[in-house]
C-alpha cells in the first residue's frame, strides 16, 4: 500500500472513530473529588425528616383499650373483606386521611386538626393527646401513604416511584430508576414543592459535596431531571444515517486496499 493510500485509510478510520465514539470517561464518573483509595468518615448533619404537607394522604391507625371505639377512627384505613356492603361512593373514598389545602385533617368525634409542617412523630403525639378525650390510653401510628418521587430524562427506567419509608436519598432515587445512562449529564436538576413554593435546584453528581447538601434527602413529590448530553441528542433519530456513513467509509477503505 502506498503512503497516499495509507494516509487515506488512516484518515477514514479516524473519521469513523469520531462518529462512533462514546461519552468521555471523565464525564461519566461520580464524586470525582472523592479519593477512592482511602477511608474517611463524616458526621451526617443534613438529614431532615419528612413533614406533613397539604395533599398528603396519611394512614393513621388507632389502638386503645376500647377496640370498638377505635374502629370509628380506623374506618378510613380499614375496609371489610369484600365490597358487597359498600356503595360506590364508599368504594371510591380515600383510604386514609387526606390533608386539606390548609394542612388540616378531620377526625371523627374530635373534629379538625392542623398537622401542616409536623413530622409524623410530632403528629402522632398531637393526635394521641387530642383523641385521649374519647379513647382510653390511645396509641397512634402514622404513615405518609403517598410519598413518591419522579425521575425523568436520560435514565434507564424513568417514572414515578412510590416510597414505603420516610427516608430516601437522591442516590437511592436515581437507583430506583436504574441509574443514569452513560450519556446523562452528571449535573442534574431537582424540582421541589414545599410550603407553597417551587424550588429548582442544580446538583452536581461529580462532586462529593452532594452528601452534605440539604437536598440530598428527598421529599414527597420531588422531581429529578437528568439532561442528555450532546452525543445522545445528536444520535437520536440518526442511527441509520451514521451506520450508512460507516458502511460507506469501510467500503472505500476496502477498495483502496484492493487497488493498492
Amino acid at each position: 500500500m502506498s503512503l497516499k493510500h495509507f494516509t487515506t485509510v488512516l484518515f477514514s478510520a479516524l473519521i469513523l472513530f469520531c462518529i462512533t465514539s462514546c461519552t468521555s470517561y471523565k464525564n461519566v464518573q461520580y464524586f470525582q473529588d472523592l479519593a477512592a483509595d482511602s477511608v474517611r468518615s463524616e458526621v451526617i448533619g443534613n438529614f431532615s425528616p419528612l413533614t406533613i404537607q397539604p395533599g398528603d394522604l396519611l394512614g393513621i391507625h388507632f389502638n386503645s383499650l376500647n377496640p370498638e371505639a377505635s374502629a370509628v377512627f380506623n374506618y378510613n384505613l380499614e375496609r371489610p373483606n369484600g365490597t358487597s356492603n359498600l356503595d360506590k361512593a364508599e368504594e371510591s373514598a380515600v383510604i386514609g386521611y387526606l390533608v386539606d389545602y390548609e394542612g388540616n385533617i378531620h377526625l371523627p368525634q374530635v373534629g379538625k386538626m392542623n398537622l401542616k409542617g409536623l413530622t409524623t412523630i410530632e403528629a402522632t403525639k398531637a393526635i394521641e393527646e387530642k383523641v385521649a378525650t374519647v379513647l382510653t390510653k390511645p396509641k397512634v401510628n402514622i404513615r405518609i401513604q403517598n410519598f413518591k418521587v419522579s425521575v425523568l430524562g436520560d435514565v434507564k427506567s424513568p417514572g414515578t416511584y412510590n416510597i414505603y419509608n420516610e427516608k430516601l436519598t437522591l442516590l437511592e432515587g436515581l437507583s430506583r430508576a436504574g441509574d443514569l445512562n452513560s450519556t446523562g449529564i452528571r449535573k442534574i436538576l431537582l424540582v421541589r414543592e414545599i410550603d407553597g413554593k417551587r424550588v429548582y435546584v442544580p446538583i452536581d453528581l461529580t462532586s462529593k459535596n452532594i452528601f452534605k447538601s440539604e437536598y440530598y434527602y428527598l421529599k414527597n413529590n420531588d422531581v429529578i431531571y437528568v439532561q442528555p448530553n450532546r452525543t445522545r441528542i445528536e444520535n437520536d433519530g440518526t442511527t441509520f444515517q451514521k451506520v450508512s456513513i460507516a458502511v460507506s467509509l469501510l467500503s472505500i477503505i476496502a477498495i483502496l486496499i484492493t487497488n493498492s
